[in-house]
């Protein structure tokens, strides 16, 4: 009997122990580290934020918290384990974002981060990576006579503010939510303001024109002439050039005659125009 009596203390000794054992190690799971990628975003890139999380419970929930002009989000991560993601998408350039990461285990606790904050930063647009890439005016009609700019560098040109000049006069001018990306075409479609973005003025296939164009501080960076001036743009007949006047290659060609390819890579080469200025 005092044998049993002593096996049934030893029992309970232990079982107290095992209790306080797991209230001990009950408790908050610890934030190891929050990261972002791309670290310095731009407007052009949604922001992937990644924590590293430990303790020795599962985790149940992992939430990002993000500010925006005041605007709270809240974004459930994804994963398991120790390692849990989720994106702020892109955001306009100069928005300064603030965020924290918030997770509850299956204890019940609550553990917040520290906040971080980021600010959006645009690269300024290389203008001189921006050319005038294609030139079509013997449409039937002019809603389908266009210019197609190209972006031959490796980082986004916007184009506000950047101006076609036709004949010395501007006929189209670019809105801030337009932008090339790399080695890309941008189309502007449609003469006579025949379509809501098309260059204002006439372009004709068969006589004298300048094409220039310009960046936001005024610079010249690319031009197509055909013929001359004389006694003004427009009043020389020249031969009508029923296909396009296409860079052959991409961007850094000779303007030559081509078949089209509105917003796709053009041939790698083409008919000879004498009356093109190159």
């Amino acid at each position: 009997m005092k044998t049993i009596k002593i096996l049934f203390a030893v029992i309970l000794a232990v079982a107290m122990t095992a209790c306080v054992e797991d209230k001990v190690y009950e408790g908050p799971s610890s934030i190891d580290g929050v990261t972002i990628a791309p670290e310095a975003p731009t407007s052009f890139d949604d922001i992937v934020v990644t924590t590293q999380v430990s303790g020795l419970q599962d985790i149940t929930k992992a939430v990002l918290q993000y500010t925006v002009n005041g605007k709270v989000t809240e974004i459930e991560m994804a994963g398991n384990g120790n390692t849990y993601t989720a994106t702020i998408p892109a955001q306009p350039d100069g928005t300064k974002i603030s965020y924290v990461v918030i997770v509850t285990n299956e204890a019940g606790f609550t553990t917040t981060s520290k906040e971080f904050e980021v600010t959006v930063g645009d690269k300024p647009s290389d203008y001189t990576k921006l050319v005038l890439n294609e030139l079509f005016g013997a449409a039937d009609t002019d809603e389908g006579k266009y210019i197609e700019l190209y972006n031959k560098g490796n980082d986004p040109i916007k184009l506000k503010d950047v101006i076609i000049r036709k004949d010395e006069g501007d006929a189209w001018t670019g809105l801030a939510d337009e932008v090339i990306m790399p080695h890309s075409y941008f189309t502007i479609v449609g003469a006579k303001g025949t379509t809501p973005r098309g260059i204002s003025t006439g372009f004709s296939a068969k006589k004298s024109v300048l094409i220039e164009l310009v960046a936001p501080n005024g610079t010249v960076v690319d031009k197509f002439q055909r013929g001359e001036k004389a006694d003004g743009w427009g009043n020389q007949s020249l031969t009508n050039n029923k296909k396009t006047w296409s860079r052959c290659p991409d961007g850094t060609g000779k303007f030559m005659i081509a078949d089209g390819t509105l917003g796709a890579k053009n041939p790698d080469t083409g008919e000879e125009d004498p009356t093109v200025v190159q």
